[in-house]
């Protein structure tokens, strides 16, 4: 009564199987879920068999042609602990989400490899330059050593924003507690500021006020200043979405909830997959565009329009 004629399982229920997974059941709790809820015992062979023919999605969409223009690319990392020669190593997974000019984000691909480098993110633009795309226009990234270098070598006409909120975190780690609120307040004065210029005196009184006691901070301002206030030079509706990967970070939280009960991956290919997984049910509701984004195109064509094709 439950399996159809000439089929091996109940229709339907390879789906809710791969859907389990994907929220980060083990084999054994669907197993037992899929006992509780329609009586039907499933091996833990049968479901990783299942979960399996994932792998091929996996490659078509990774190998899909992507749109030639990008109006923001975001770029960042997420790290994974995975079983390699009977020892437990981090590996990185690293994530591009793009916005189209159709103003819907889309995530262009997931790409492993180990601890987070400029090496591997210029395999990642190699990668998705080969797929079709041509230009983007803004880049939003963490402050990786190397980073920008290497975005300007695959994508030399992309603006290179570093992301604010990842220096201000990085910042506050050399702050110690009893200065820390006055600290970020002073800092906040910075990229607050109404123009770049209001920006960069800011900044000057902050090192006045700063300089003799957190150094280091204040010198990662100074070298990284074009990248970090490259925002300045866009109308504020395009700030907003510019200066921070908030957008990338919000997903790799959701990605950490699906894949939290997995204390470590045993292979590679199981990380991929659970990422894959993960970030198709992330993303199910990336069907609208963006807010504002009549305004943000028209902008957009305003300061790239040579560059821009609707």
């Amino acid at each position: 009564m439950l399996v159809p004629k000439r089929k091996s399982m109940v229709d339907g229920l390879e789906n809710i199987i791969i859907s389990f997974y994907a929220q980060g059941m083990s084999n054994s709790d669907i197993e037992q879920q899929v006992q509780e809820l329609y009586g039907f015992e499933v091996s833990t062979s049968t479901i990783s068999r299942i979960t399996s023919k994932v792998t091929a999605d996996i490659t078509a969409w990774q190998n899909r042609p992507l749109d030639p223009t990008y109006l923001i690319v975001w770029m960042d990392g997420i790290v994974f602990k995975v079983r390699q020669d009977s020892k437990v190593i981090n590996k990185t997974v690293y994530l591009a989400v793009g916005l189209g000019v159709s103003g819907k984000k889309e995530v262009l691909g997931l790409w492993l490899g180990k601890n987070e480098s400029s090496s591997f993110w210029l395999s990642v633009l190699t990668d998705i330059k080969a797929r079709g795309v041509e230009d983007i226009l803004i880049t939003a990234t963490d402050n990786l050593n190397g980073f920008t270098e290497t975005i300007s070598t695959v994508f030399p006409q992309a603006t290179t924003q570093i992301c604010v909120v990842h220096q201000i975190r990085n910042a506050s780690k050399y702050v110690v507690w009893k200065d820390k609120k006055t600290f970020t307040n002073d800092m906040k004065e910075i990229y607050t500021s109404p123009t770049k210029e209001a920006a960069k005196l800011a900044l000057d009184d902050f090192a006045k006020k700063w300089n003799d006691k957190y150094s280091y901070v204040i010198k990662s301002w100074y070298d990284n200043w074009g990248n970090l206030t490259a925002f300045f030079d866009f109308p504020v509706e395009i700030r907003k979405i510019i200066y921070t990967t908030n957008l990338i970070e919000n997903l790799n939280g959701k990605i950490r909830k699906y894949t939290k009960n997995k204390q470590s991956f045993p292979t590679d290919e199981a990380v991929v997959k659970s990422v894959f997984l993960a970030l198709r049910e992330a993303t199910k509701k990336w069907t609208m565009p963006i807010k504002q984004w009549g305004i943000v195109l028209n902008q957009f064509l305003i300061i790239f329009g040579d560059r821009l094709k609707i």
